[in-house]
């Protein structure tokens, strides 16, 4: 119709100034078409494990309704800035190929991609040559050796690594003078590399690990905790917190009174260090809180959290460096430039040397949030926040020149 008018108008010789009401009043006239920023989500299904508890459902989705969140936020800014933000999920079925997938539907159609996926398959798609142009924003792992000699430069990773968080434990175990550390280990990989994390850290921080034992009770500890735990926690010398290391969940949520002596439990279980709570309220985080449970129905988790910082870095970086293209999105996410408003009081930034984002660390009992890490007193003479995890002399990342 605006089409038509305009022909008549011209035919007829009406003012230019009229014609321009008319072009401008014509959306596709008036306004251009946004730059697209296509991101991809990669993920597989999992396994549903056995239930150890029925207070806590499994959830098949963590992950992906943070970054659609995020999206919403980016395109918020993006109508001003004329880019337009979409987000694209495959998810790979159970028995499926991740790096098939990768191939056959993102690779040279997504530059930026966040990827859910665990610790092995993430370094084979890194390795992947049709990964090379893409930049995979890890959200899924915590491995230090990812953030050290197995890094890779095209790996961004968003959830603080076992040495972040061991150090912020660290942090507040020692400004509460509890000093001297029991240290209970389950049996699985990630539990040693936990533990391991632990004791560098006691090492750091001036702590003392007194006592170290295995969990070796294959019962269900639901049925065996209130006769076996007294047993196993009893130490030759005195400690002040029992630390656990039970990543799965197996055992050490049955630690909590019933132990020899009455002492606080802290690492996977009791007071943990973690990116995200249910209970974290403060620099407007419960806005982000209410946003995502009248959305999505339940508490954000921090995979959620992790899926919404990976697409709302790639908005951030892609709004400053106003450029759809990997290279200039990718040094901006680099520089020290970059900063990411993430609700906890600082705001975020990727380390050069290695892809980690730098971020405070929440020290959280099951319904309360205690403490935030860094804690204050530890000092750095570039940012307090490089006092968690593995600092740029101590990192052995390749990319750390």
């Amino acid at each position: 119709m605006i089409d038509l008018l305009k022909s008549s108008l011209l035919r007829n010789r009406l003012p230019i100034a009229l014609i321009t009401l008319l072009v401008m009043a014509d959306p596709v006239a008036a306004k251009a078409q946004p730059i697209p920023v296509p991101i991809a989500y990669l993920t597989q299904e999992r396994e549903v494990p056995p239930p150890l508890s029925n207070l806590d459902p499994f959830i098949k989705d963590k992950g992906l309704p943070g970054a659609e969140l995020a999206i919403e936020d980016n395109n918020t800014t993006g109508q001003f800035t004329g880019q337009a933000f979409a987000l694209k999920a495959f998810t790979v079925p159970l028995q499926g190929d991740p790096l098939a997938a990768f191939k056959q539907y993102i690779a040279g159609k997504y530059r930026f991609v966040v990827v859910n996926l665990p610790e092995i398959q993430l370094i084979k798609l890194a390795d992947l040559p049709e990964a090379k142009d893409a930049l995979l924003f890890d959200i899924a792992t915590t491995d230090d050796k990812l953030r050290n000699r197995d890094c890779r430069a095209n790996v961004l990773h968003i959830l603080p690594s076992r040495a972040m968080r061991a150090d912020a434990l660290a942090q507040y175990l020692l400004k509460k003078r509890w000093t001297k550390l029991f240290l209970l280990l389950g049996n699985h990989d990630e539990d040693r590399l936990y533990g391991e994390a632990i004791k560098r850290a006691a090492t750091r921080f001036g702590l003392e690990i007194v006592s170290e034992k295995p969990w070796e009770h294959t019962a269900d500890a639901r049925r065996t905790a209130q006769s076996d735990v007294p047993v196993l926690t009893q130490a030759d010398d005195e400690y002040d917190v029992l630390i656990v290391a039970d990543e799965r969940g197996e055992f050490g949520e049955y630690l909590d009174y019933r132990t020899w002596l009455p002492r606080p439990v802290a690492g996977t279980q009791g007071l943990t260090a973690t990116a995200w709570h249910r209970t974290h309220e403060q620099w407007g985080a419960v806005q982000l809180q209410n946003r995502f449970k009248e959305k999505y129905g339940r508490w954000m988790e921090e995979i959620d959290y992790a899926g919404y910082l990976a697409a709302r870095a790639v908005g951030e970086a892609a709004t400053r460096a106003k450029s759809n293209e990997l290279q200039p999105v990718k040094d901006y996410l680099l520089s020290p430039a970059f900063a990411l408003q993430g609700y906890k009081g600082t705001p975020l930034s990727f380390r050069a040397w290695n892809g980690q984002l730098r971020q405070p660390v929440l020290l959280a009992a099951p319904r309360s949030l205690v403490a935030v890490a860094p804690v204050e007193g530890f000092l750095h003479p570039k940012t307090e926040l490089d006092t968690l995890g593995y600092d740029q002399p101590e990192a052995t990342c390749p990319l750390n020149k």
